[in-house]
């Protein structure tokens, strides 16, 4: 199994930043984040393969940057310019077979709140 462990959610002001972290007990093929908001389902936001590709959903490209370290045990989520449709739950995901779009992951992390207000 992989076990995954996210850090770094809070409140933050509107067009404020946060930086997001995952830790990974072992390394996979595919890293990467989820979200949902209040009433609405479950988002991809964006992953990244072991080789450094990374995809984003259209809601957050250009505000939001995936990054992994070397080891592939610790995953970032940068956020920027962060919109009130920016609150949710955003989850750590990870799996050996499957990344980039319509990405379905098996290991899931518990979720960290990230809360932007106006």
């Amino acid at each position: 199994q992989v076990q995954l462990q996210e850090s770094g959610g809070g409140s933050v002001q509107a067009g404020g930043s946060l930086r997001l972290s995952c830790a990974a007990s072992r390394a996979t093929y595919c890293m990467g984040w989820f979200r949902q908001a209040p009433g609405k389902g479950r988002e991809g936001v964006g992953n990244i393969k072991s080789d450094g590709t990374t995809s984003y959903s259209d809601s957050v490209k250009g505000r939001f940057t995936i990054s992994q370290d070397n080891s592939k045990t610790a995953l970032y989520l940068q956020m920027n310019d962060l919109k009130a449709e920016d609150t949710a739950v955003y989850y750590c995901a990870a799996d050996f077979i499957e990344c980039g779009g319509r990405w379905s992951p098996f290991y899931w992390g518990q979720g960290t709140q990230v809360t932007v207000s106006s």
